[in-house]
Protein backbone atom coordinates (compact mmCIF):
# COMPACT_ATOMS: atom_id res chain seq x y z
CA UNK A 1 0.00 0.00 0.00
CA UNK A 2 2.69 2.31 0.52
CA UNK A 3 4.25 2.07 -2.98
CA UNK A 4 0.57 2.76 -4.12
CA UNK A 5 0.16 6.54 -2.25
CA UNK A 6 4.17 7.18 -2.70
CA UNK A 7 5.42 9.89 -0.64
CA UNK A 8 1.71 12.02 -0.87
CA UNK A 9 0.25 13.22 2.47
CA UNK A 10 -2.62 11.33 4.48
CA UNK A 11 -5.11 14.18 3.35
CA UNK A 12 -4.14 13.57 -0.73
CA UNK A 13 -4.50 9.73 -0.05
CA UNK A 14 -7.35 9.40 1.13
CA UNK A 15 -8.85 12.06 -1.39
CA UNK A 16 -7.54 9.61 -4.02
CA UNK A 17 -8.70 6.53 -2.66
CA UNK A 18 -12.48 7.53 -2.33
CA UNK A 19 -12.65 8.90 -5.87
CA UNK A 20 -10.84 5.76 -7.66
CA UNK A 21 -13.58 3.52 -5.52
CA UNK A 22 -16.17 5.80 -6.88
CA UNK A 23 -15.02 5.66 -10.23
CA UNK A 24 -14.35 1.86 -10.23
CA UNK A 25 -17.63 1.15 -8.65
CA UNK A 26 -19.30 2.70 -12.74
CA UNK A 27 -21.00 0.07 -14.56
CA UNK A 28 -19.09 -0.93 -17.78
CA UNK A 29 -20.33 0.05 -20.98
CA UNK A 30 -19.53 1.78 -24.19
CA UNK A 31 -18.51 4.75 -22.02
CA UNK A 32 -15.21 2.61 -21.41
CA UNK A 33 -14.19 2.57 -24.69
CA UNK A 34 -15.00 6.27 -25.48
CA UNK A 35 -12.50 7.67 -22.20
CA UNK A 36 -9.65 4.83 -23.53
CA UNK A 37 -9.90 6.55 -27.05
CA UNK A 38 -9.99 9.72 -25.88
CA UNK A 39 -7.03 9.51 -23.61
CA UNK A 40 -4.95 7.69 -26.90
CA UNK A 41 -6.09 10.23 -29.16
CA UNK A 42 -4.16 13.19 -26.58
CA UNK A 43 -0.95 11.39 -26.52
CA UNK A 44 2.04 13.78 -27.54
CA UNK A 45 -0.38 16.96 -28.04
CA UNK A 46 -1.84 14.71 -30.99
CA UNK A 47 -5.32 16.00 -30.61
CA UNK A 48 -4.50 19.38 -29.71
CA UNK A 49 -2.38 20.01 -33.02
CA UNK A 50 -4.86 18.53 -35.12
CA UNK A 51 -7.43 20.97 -33.50
CA UNK A 52 -4.87 23.59 -33.78
CA UNK A 53 -4.39 22.71 -37.43
CA UNK A 54 -8.10 23.38 -38.25
CA UNK A 55 -8.67 26.58 -36.06
CA UNK A 56 -5.39 27.51 -38.12
CA UNK A 57 -7.09 27.48 -41.42
CA UNK A 58 -9.40 30.35 -40.29
CA UNK A 59 -7.29 33.97 -39.98
CA UNK A 60 -7.26 36.16 -37.99
CA UNK A 61 -8.16 35.58 -33.74
CA UNK A 62 -8.58 31.59 -34.87
CA UNK A 63 -5.77 31.18 -35.96
CA UNK A 64 -3.98 33.80 -33.02
CA UNK A 65 -5.97 31.43 -30.92
CA UNK A 66 -4.52 27.84 -32.11
CA UNK A 67 -0.93 29.74 -31.62
CA UNK A 68 -1.11 30.73 -28.13
CA UNK A 69 -2.97 27.12 -27.43
CA UNK A 70 0.10 25.41 -28.59
CA UNK A 71 3.12 27.91 -26.96
CA UNK A 72 1.24 27.25 -23.57
CA UNK A 73 0.67 23.48 -24.23
CA UNK A 74 4.32 23.21 -24.91
CA UNK A 75 5.26 24.95 -21.74
CA UNK A 76 2.92 23.24 -19.82
CA UNK A 77 4.00 19.63 -21.46
CA UNK A 78 7.69 20.92 -20.60
CA UNK A 79 7.22 21.82 -16.54
CA UNK A 80 5.63 18.74 -16.41
CA UNK A 81 7.28 16.41 -17.76
CA UNK A 82 11.37 17.57 -17.73
CA UNK A 83 10.30 19.36 -14.08
CA UNK A 84 7.29 17.90 -11.94
CA UNK A 85 7.82 14.55 -12.87
CA UNK A 86 11.51 14.21 -11.68
CA UNK A 87 11.07 16.23 -8.69
CA UNK A 88 7.82 14.58 -7.63
CA UNK A 89 8.27 10.89 -8.40
CA UNK A 90 4.84 8.59 -7.48
CA UNK A 91 3.90 5.32 -8.29
CA UNK A 92 0.72 4.78 -10.65
CA UNK A 93 -2.55 3.40 -9.67
CA UNK A 94 -2.40 -0.70 -9.75
CA UNK A 95 -4.54 -3.22 -11.31
CA UNK A 96 -6.49 -3.87 -8.87
CA UNK A 97 -8.16 -0.63 -7.76
CA UNK A 98 -10.02 -0.39 -11.22
CA UNK A 99 -11.83 -2.73 -13.31
CA UNK A 100 -9.80 -4.81 -15.66
CA UNK A 101 -11.71 -4.14 -18.87
CA UNK A 102 -11.10 -0.38 -17.67
CA UNK A 103 -7.21 -0.17 -16.74
CA UNK A 104 -5.07 1.11 -19.54
CA UNK A 105 -2.54 -1.05 -21.19
CA UNK A 106 0.04 -0.81 -21.16
CA UNK A 107 0.40 1.46 -18.18
CA UNK A 108 2.65 4.31 -18.44
CA UNK A 109 6.14 4.19 -16.84
CA UNK A 110 6.47 7.74 -15.82
CA UNK A 111 5.81 9.39 -12.24
CA UNK A 112 2.58 9.57 -11.69
CA UNK A 113 2.63 13.09 -10.52
CA UNK A 114 1.38 15.24 -12.34
CA UNK A 115 -0.56 14.35 -15.10
CA UNK A 116 1.02 15.47 -18.31
CA UNK A 117 -2.37 15.07 -20.51
CA UNK A 118 -4.15 16.98 -18.18
CA UNK A 119 -1.88 19.82 -18.17
CA UNK A 120 -1.48 19.99 -22.09
CA UNK A 121 -5.28 20.06 -22.63
CA UNK A 122 -6.13 22.79 -20.22
CA UNK A 123 -3.38 24.79 -21.38
CA UNK A 124 -4.63 24.60 -24.87
CA UNK A 125 -7.86 25.19 -24.18
CA UNK A 126 -7.36 28.12 -21.89
CA UNK A 127 -4.58 29.34 -23.74
CA UNK A 128 -7.07 29.29 -26.80
CA UNK A 129 -9.64 30.61 -25.03
CA UNK A 130 -8.06 33.62 -23.31
CA UNK A 131 -7.43 34.57 -27.65
CA UNK A 132 -11.44 33.75 -28.20
CA UNK A 133 -13.43 32.63 -25.71
CA UNK A 134 -15.96 31.11 -27.99
CA UNK A 135 -13.31 28.85 -28.62
CA UNK A 136 -12.04 28.38 -25.14
CA UNK A 137 -15.55 27.13 -24.05
CA UNK A 138 -15.88 24.70 -27.42
CA UNK A 139 -12.71 23.19 -26.30
CA UNK A 140 -13.13 23.24 -22.34
CA UNK A 141 -15.48 20.31 -22.18
CA UNK A 142 -13.05 17.69 -24.59
CA UNK A 143 -10.47 19.09 -22.50
CA UNK A 144 -12.06 17.85 -19.13
CA UNK A 145 -12.98 15.10 -21.09
CA UNK A 146 -9.37 14.24 -21.57
CA UNK A 147 -8.29 15.24 -17.96
CA UNK A 148 -10.94 12.84 -16.54
CA UNK A 149 -10.31 10.01 -18.79
CA UNK A 150 -6.52 9.71 -17.48
CA UNK A 151 -8.12 8.77 -13.96
CA UNK A 152 -10.77 6.27 -15.68
CA UNK A 153 -8.57 4.63 -17.22
CA UNK A 154 -6.49 3.95 -14.13
CA UNK A 155 -3.42 6.23 -16.07
CA UNK A 156 -2.88 8.63 -13.15
CA UNK A 157 -4.55 9.25 -9.17
CA UNK A 158 -7.25 12.18 -9.09
CA UNK A 159 -4.96 14.44 -7.43
CA UNK A 160 -2.60 14.01 -10.37
CA UNK A 161 -4.92 15.69 -12.76
CA UNK A 162 -5.82 18.60 -10.71
CA UNK A 163 -2.21 19.16 -10.47
CA UNK A 164 -1.71 19.11 -14.00
CA UNK A 165 -4.66 20.70 -14.95
CA UNK A 166 -3.62 23.70 -12.68
CA UNK A 167 0.19 23.59 -14.19
CA UNK A 168 -1.99 23.93 -17.88
CA UNK A 169 -3.96 26.93 -16.66
CA UNK A 170 -0.75 28.73 -15.27
CA UNK A 171 0.97 27.92 -18.76
CA UNK A 172 -1.84 29.58 -20.20
CA UNK A 173 -1.75 33.01 -18.31
CA UNK A 174 1.93 33.02 -17.99
CA UNK A 175 2.36 32.92 -22.21
CA UNK A 176 -0.96 35.28 -22.82
CA UNK A 177 1.47 37.85 -23.85
CA UNK A 178 3.89 35.96 -25.93
CA UNK A 179 3.17 36.90 -29.21
CA UNK A 180 0.69 39.40 -28.69
CA UNK A 181 -2.09 40.69 -31.47
CA UNK A 182 -0.95 43.12 -33.31
CA UNK A 183 -2.92 45.88 -33.63
CA UNK A 184 -4.52 47.42 -36.71
CA UNK A 185 -2.67 49.30 -39.13
CA UNK A 186 -3.71 52.75 -38.97
CA UNK A 187 -5.15 53.42 -42.60
CA UNK A 188 -3.71 54.83 -45.80
CA UNK A 189 -3.59 58.58 -46.06
CA UNK A 190 -2.17 61.09 -48.67
CA UNK A 191 -1.19 64.64 -49.12
CA UNK A 192 -2.82 65.18 -52.09
CA UNK A 193 -1.78 67.38 -54.86
CA UNK A 194 -2.17 67.85 -58.32
CA UNK A 195 0.48 67.02 -61.41
CA UNK A 196 -0.02 66.82 -64.72
CA UNK A 197 -1.81 64.66 -66.87
CA UNK A 198 0.09 62.12 -68.96
CA UNK A 199 -2.37 60.51 -71.38
CA UNK A 200 -0.58 58.05 -73.53
CA UNK A 201 2.65 58.70 -71.76
CA UNK A 202 2.96 62.17 -73.43
CA UNK A 203 5.44 64.43 -71.50
CA UNK A 204 6.93 61.41 -69.19
CA UNK A 205 10.44 60.52 -69.83
CA UNK A 206 10.89 56.91 -68.12
CA UNK A 207 14.20 55.28 -67.39
CA UNK A 208 14.80 51.92 -67.32
CA UNK A 209 17.39 49.97 -65.36
CA UNK A 210 18.39 46.81 -66.66
CA UNK A 211 20.43 45.72 -64.50
CA UNK A 212 18.41 44.97 -61.01
CA UNK A 213 14.60 44.36 -60.18
CA UNK A 214 12.90 42.22 -62.50
CA UNK A 215 13.77 43.65 -65.83
CA UNK A 216 13.73 41.40 -68.98
CA UNK A 217 13.64 42.01 -72.25
CA UNK A 218 9.88 42.25 -72.95
CA UNK A 219 10.25 44.89 -70.33
CA UNK A 220 10.92 47.70 -72.76
CA UNK A 221 8.56 46.34 -74.83
CA UNK A 222 5.65 46.42 -72.69
CA UNK A 223 6.63 49.53 -70.89
CA UNK A 224 6.11 51.76 -75.11
CA UNK A 225 2.93 49.45 -75.30
CA UNK A 226 1.34 50.99 -71.95
CA UNK A 227 2.89 54.47 -72.67
CA UNK A 228 2.95 55.21 -76.08
CA UNK A 229 3.68 58.64 -76.29
CA UNK A 230 6.72 58.16 -73.74
CA UNK A 231 10.17 58.78 -73.73
CA UNK A 232 11.72 55.41 -72.56
CA UNK A 233 15.73 55.36 -71.65
CA UNK A 234 16.65 51.99 -71.27
CA UNK A 235 20.01 51.72 -69.07
CA UNK A 236 22.67 49.00 -69.97
CA UNK A 237 25.53 47.86 -68.16
CA UNK A 238 28.37 50.00 -68.07
CA UNK A 239 26.39 53.46 -68.55
CA UNK A 240 26.10 55.44 -65.28
CA UNK A 241 22.32 55.66 -63.81
CA UNK A 242 22.30 58.89 -62.07
CA UNK A 243 24.26 60.52 -64.98
CA UNK A 244 21.18 58.75 -67.21
CA UNK A 245 18.51 60.12 -64.61
CA UNK A 246 20.06 63.50 -64.84
CA UNK A 247 19.99 63.71 -68.96
CA UNK A 248 16.55 61.87 -68.91
CA UNK A 249 15.05 64.71 -66.39
CA UNK A 250 16.15 67.23 -68.53
CA UNK A 251 14.92 65.44 -71.92
CA UNK A 252 12.78 68.13 -74.30
CA UNK A 253 9.25 68.03 -73.76
CA UNK A 254 9.85 66.29 -70.19
CA UNK A 255 7.00 67.33 -67.64
CA UNK A 256 6.92 64.10 -65.43
CA UNK A 257 9.81 61.61 -64.43
CA UNK A 258 9.57 57.74 -64.22
CA UNK A 259 11.26 55.31 -63.35
CA UNK A 260 11.37 51.08 -63.65
CA UNK A 261 13.80 49.29 -61.11
CA UNK A 262 14.83 48.45 -57.97
CA UNK A 263 14.36 50.73 -54.43
CA UNK A 264 17.80 51.99 -55.01
CA UNK A 265 17.13 53.06 -58.54
CA UNK A 266 14.15 54.74 -57.55
CA UNK A 267 15.69 56.40 -54.64
CA UNK A 268 18.20 58.06 -57.20
CA UNK A 269 15.30 58.52 -59.49
CA UNK A 270 13.34 60.79 -56.64
CA UNK A 271 16.98 62.74 -56.33
CA UNK A 272 16.84 63.67 -59.57
CA UNK A 273 12.76 64.39 -59.74
CA UNK A 274 13.13 66.93 -56.76
CA UNK A 275 15.99 68.43 -58.14
CA UNK A 276 14.45 69.32 -61.56
CA UNK A 277 10.69 70.14 -59.90
CA UNK A 278 9.78 66.93 -61.85
CA UNK A 279 6.71 64.64 -60.15
CA UNK A 280 7.88 61.03 -60.01
CA UNK A 281 6.23 58.13 -61.38
CA UNK A 282 7.04 54.98 -59.48
CA UNK A 283 6.51 51.73 -61.69
CA UNK A 284 6.71 48.21 -60.28
CA UNK A 285 10.04 47.02 -61.44
CA UNK A 286 11.68 46.27 -58.43
CA UNK A 287 11.92 42.78 -56.35
CA UNK A 288 9.72 43.82 -53.77
CA UNK A 289 8.63 47.49 -54.69
CA UNK A 290 8.30 48.81 -51.42
CA UNK A 291 8.03 52.78 -52.65
CA UNK A 292 5.70 51.80 -55.26
CA UNK A 293 3.47 49.65 -52.53
CA UNK A 294 3.40 52.50 -50.43
CA UNK A 295 2.31 54.85 -53.06
CA UNK A 296 -0.25 52.79 -54.66
CA UNK A 297 1.16 51.82 -57.89
CA UNK A 298 2.36 48.67 -57.47
CA UNK A 299 0.57 47.48 -60.87
CA UNK A 300 0.92 48.86 -63.66
CA UNK A 301 -2.97 49.25 -64.34
CA UNK A 302 -2.13 51.69 -61.09
CA UNK A 303 0.51 54.08 -62.39
CA UNK A 304 -0.94 54.27 -66.04
CA UNK A 305 -4.35 55.29 -64.18
CA UNK A 306 -2.48 57.48 -62.17
CA UNK A 307 -0.43 59.00 -64.61
CA UNK A 308 -3.18 59.23 -67.07
CA UNK A 309 -5.27 61.68 -64.70
CA UNK A 310 -2.95 63.40 -62.80
CA UNK A 311 -3.63 61.73 -59.48
CA UNK A 312 -0.91 62.65 -57.04
CA UNK A 313 0.30 63.55 -53.69
CA UNK A 314 3.56 64.56 -51.18
CA UNK A 315 5.82 62.75 -49.43
CA UNK A 316 8.52 63.12 -47.12
CA UNK A 317 12.29 62.17 -47.97
CA UNK A 318 15.24 61.54 -45.80
CA UNK A 319 18.45 63.04 -46.45
CA UNK A 320 21.36 61.06 -45.48
CA UNK A 321 25.01 63.05 -45.35
CA UNK A 322 27.52 60.78 -45.29
CA UNK A 323 30.96 60.51 -44.79
CA UNK A 324 33.80 58.16 -45.64
CA UNK A 325 36.88 57.63 -46.39
CA UNK A 326 39.97 58.45 -43.82
CA UNK A 327 39.37 61.00 -40.78
CA UNK A 328 42.46 63.36 -42.41
CA UNK A 329 41.07 63.27 -46.28
CA UNK A 330 37.15 62.74 -45.83
CA UNK A 331 34.49 61.75 -48.35
CA UNK A 332 31.17 63.24 -48.05
CA UNK A 333 27.57 62.82 -49.85
CA UNK A 334 24.50 63.40 -49.68
CA UNK A 335 21.77 60.29 -50.27
CA UNK A 336 18.25 60.30 -50.80
CA UNK A 337 16.39 57.75 -48.62
CA UNK A 338 12.83 57.04 -49.56
CA UNK A 339 12.74 53.93 -47.83
CA UNK A 340 15.10 52.98 -45.11
CA UNK A 341 18.75 52.78 -44.01
CA UNK A 342 20.11 50.16 -41.81
CA UNK A 343 23.78 49.17 -39.71
CA UNK A 344 24.17 45.55 -38.40
CA UNK A 345 22.27 42.72 -39.03
CA UNK A 346 19.73 43.60 -40.47
CA UNK A 347 20.17 43.47 -44.46
CA UNK A 348 21.05 39.39 -43.49
CA UNK A 349 18.05 39.08 -41.46
CA UNK A 350 16.04 41.24 -44.41
CA UNK A 351 17.38 38.36 -46.75
CA UNK A 352 16.75 35.38 -45.09
CA UNK A 353 13.02 36.65 -44.53
CA UNK A 354 12.82 37.23 -47.80
CA UNK A 355 13.74 33.37 -48.72
CA UNK A 356 11.77 31.63 -46.29
CA UNK A 357 8.53 33.81 -46.73
CA UNK A 358 7.44 31.72 -49.83
CA UNK A 359 7.35 28.29 -47.68
CA UNK A 360 6.79 29.45 -44.11
CA UNK A 361 4.47 32.97 -44.48
CA UNK A 362 5.56 36.25 -43.05
CA UNK A 363 5.33 35.51 -39.44
CA UNK A 364 7.38 32.28 -39.22
CA UNK A 365 10.26 33.17 -41.77
CA UNK A 366 10.64 36.28 -38.99
CA UNK A 367 11.34 34.03 -36.00
CA UNK A 368 13.36 31.39 -38.20
CA UNK A 369 15.47 34.21 -39.75
CA UNK A 370 16.10 35.98 -36.45
CA UNK A 371 17.34 32.82 -34.83
CA UNK A 372 19.85 32.15 -37.37
CA UNK A 373 20.57 35.55 -37.96
CA UNK A 374 21.32 36.63 -34.38
CA UNK A 375 22.36 32.85 -33.36
CA UNK A 376 26.03 33.05 -35.08
CA UNK A 377 25.80 36.73 -35.72
CA UNK A 378 28.25 39.67 -33.79
CA UNK A 379 27.38 43.32 -32.47
CA UNK A 380 28.56 46.49 -33.75
CA UNK A 381 29.65 49.28 -31.77
CA UNK A 382 28.33 52.73 -32.47
CA UNK A 383 27.81 56.04 -31.47
CA UNK A 384 24.10 57.65 -31.88
CA UNK A 385 23.61 61.17 -31.00
CA UNK A 386 26.95 60.42 -29.01
CA UNK A 387 25.59 57.69 -27.08
CA UNK A 388 27.82 54.80 -27.27
CA UNK A 389 26.08 51.37 -27.77
CA UNK A 390 26.63 47.87 -28.94
CA UNK A 391 23.89 47.01 -31.49
CA UNK A 392 22.69 43.74 -33.02
CA UNK A 393 20.81 46.42 -35.54
CA UNK A 394 20.39 50.29 -35.87
CA UNK A 395 17.22 50.56 -38.34
CA UNK A 396 15.59 53.96 -39.79
CA UNK A 397 12.93 53.97 -41.59
CA UNK A 398 11.23 57.05 -43.39
CA UNK A 399 7.89 57.69 -41.83
CA UNK A 400 6.47 55.13 -39.25
CA UNK A 401 6.33 51.78 -39.98
CA UNK A 402 3.98 48.56 -39.06
CA UNK A 403 4.11 46.18 -36.85
CA UNK A 404 6.26 47.98 -34.32
CA UNK A 405 8.24 45.51 -33.85
CA UNK A 406 11.45 44.09 -35.19
CA UNK A 407 10.04 42.99 -38.72
CA UNK A 408 8.37 46.21 -40.12
CA UNK A 409 6.34 46.07 -43.16
CA UNK A 410 4.01 48.41 -43.92
CA UNK A 411 4.09 52.51 -44.64
CA UNK A 412 0.63 53.73 -44.57
CA UNK A 413 1.33 57.35 -44.38
CA UNK A 414 4.58 59.00 -46.74
CA UNK A 415 4.60 62.31 -44.86
CA UNK A 416 4.39 62.04 -41.40
CA UNK A 417 7.68 64.03 -40.78
CA UNK A 418 9.67 61.42 -39.02
CA UNK A 419 12.45 58.82 -38.89
CA UNK A 420 11.50 55.78 -37.59
CA UNK A 421 14.36 54.57 -35.11
CA UNK A 422 14.39 50.74 -33.89
CA UNK A 423 17.47 49.57 -31.95
CA UNK A 424 17.83 45.97 -30.58
CA UNK A 425 20.95 46.11 -28.90
CA UNK A 426 23.62 43.91 -26.74
CA UNK A 427 24.61 46.29 -24.41
CA UNK A 428 22.63 43.93 -21.63
CA UNK A 429 23.78 40.89 -19.28
CA UNK A 430 23.16 37.37 -21.74
CA UNK A 431 22.04 40.01 -24.80
CA UNK A 432 21.93 37.10 -27.19
CA UNK A 433 20.00 34.48 -24.79
CA UNK A 434 17.56 37.55 -24.31
CA UNK A 435 17.73 38.27 -27.95
CA UNK A 436 16.57 34.99 -28.69
CA UNK A 437 13.86 34.17 -25.98
CA UNK A 438 12.34 37.40 -27.14
CA UNK A 439 12.39 36.39 -30.33
CA UNK A 440 10.50 32.81 -29.46
CA UNK A 441 7.86 34.13 -27.45
CA UNK A 442 7.04 37.04 -29.66
CA UNK A 443 7.98 39.80 -27.23
CA UNK A 444 11.00 41.50 -29.38
CA UNK A 445 9.19 44.93 -29.71
CA UNK A 446 8.56 44.76 -25.33
CA UNK A 447 12.11 43.53 -24.65
CA UNK A 448 14.73 45.73 -22.59
CA UNK A 449 17.18 45.18 -25.56
CA UNK A 450 14.54 46.83 -27.95
CA UNK A 451 14.52 50.09 -28.12
CA UNK A 452 11.78 52.29 -30.36
CA UNK A 453 11.65 56.03 -31.13
CA UNK A 454 10.97 58.44 -33.44
CA UNK A 455 13.33 61.49 -34.39
CA UNK A 456 13.67 64.23 -36.92
CA UNK A 457 17.56 64.22 -36.98
CA UNK A 458 19.77 61.36 -36.28
CA UNK A 459 23.78 60.81 -36.03
CA UNK A 460 25.18 57.53 -36.34
CA UNK A 461 28.93 57.09 -35.94
CA UNK A 462 31.47 54.48 -36.11
CA UNK A 463 32.40 53.23 -32.77
CA UNK A 464 35.79 52.06 -34.31
CA UNK A 465 36.60 50.78 -37.75
CA UNK A 466 34.15 51.65 -40.47
CA UNK A 467 30.89 50.45 -40.59
CA UNK A 468 28.56 49.24 -43.63
CA UNK A 469 25.53 51.40 -44.03
CA UNK A 470 22.52 50.28 -46.46
CA UNK A 471 20.28 52.95 -47.65
CA UNK A 472 17.25 51.66 -50.17
CA UNK A 473 19.30 48.14 -49.77
CA UNK A 474 22.50 49.76 -51.00
CA UNK A 475 25.22 48.86 -49.61
CA UNK A 476 27.96 51.92 -48.64
CA UNK A 477 31.17 50.30 -47.02
CA UNK A 478 33.53 52.50 -45.08
CA UNK A 479 31.31 55.02 -43.78
CA UNK A 480 32.21 56.70 -40.65
CA UNK A 481 29.54 58.87 -40.01
CA UNK A 482 26.08 58.90 -41.24
CA UNK A 483 23.62 62.07 -40.46
CA UNK A 484 19.62 62.10 -40.96
CA UNK A 485 17.40 64.58 -41.71
CA UNK A 486 13.47 64.58 -42.79
CA UNK A 487 12.92 66.64 -46.28
CA UNK A 488 9.08 67.61 -45.70
CA UNK A 489 6.85 66.95 -48.50
CA UNK A 490 10.16 67.34 -51.19
CA UNK A 491 8.71 64.86 -53.73
CA UNK A 492 5.39 64.77 -55.61
CA UNK A 493 4.55 61.50 -56.55
CA UNK A 494 2.09 60.33 -58.84
CA UNK A 495 -0.67 58.01 -56.69
CA UNK A 496 -4.38 56.88 -58.13
CA UNK A 497 -7.08 58.52 -55.39
CA UNK A 498 -8.27 54.40 -54.84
Amino acid sequence: MRRMWGRSPGWISRFDRHLVRAVSDFPGGNHDTFFRRLSASANHGKLWMGAAAVMAAFPGKPRRAALHGLIAQAVASAVTNIGFKTLLPRARPLPEHLPVFRFVHPQPTSSSMPSGHSASAIAFAVGAGLVRPSLGMALAPVAAGVAYSRVHTGAHWPSDVLFGSAIGAGAALITRKWWPVRPPFPETARSRTSAPQLPGGDGLSIVVNTLGGSFTTETAVALQEVFPKAYINTVEAGEKLEEELQSTARFPGTVALGVWGGDGTVGTAAAAAIQHSLPLLVLPGGTLNHFARDAGTGSLKAALAAAGSGEAALADVGIVSVERGLPENPETAELVMLNTASIGLYPNLVRRREQLQPALGKPLAGVVAMFRTFAAGTPTTLKVDGVRRKLWIAYIGRGRYYPRDHAPLVRPVLDDGVLDVRMITADELFARLRLLWSVLTGTVATSRITHLSEATSLRIESGGSPMVLAVDGEALAGVRRADFRVERHALTYYSPMS
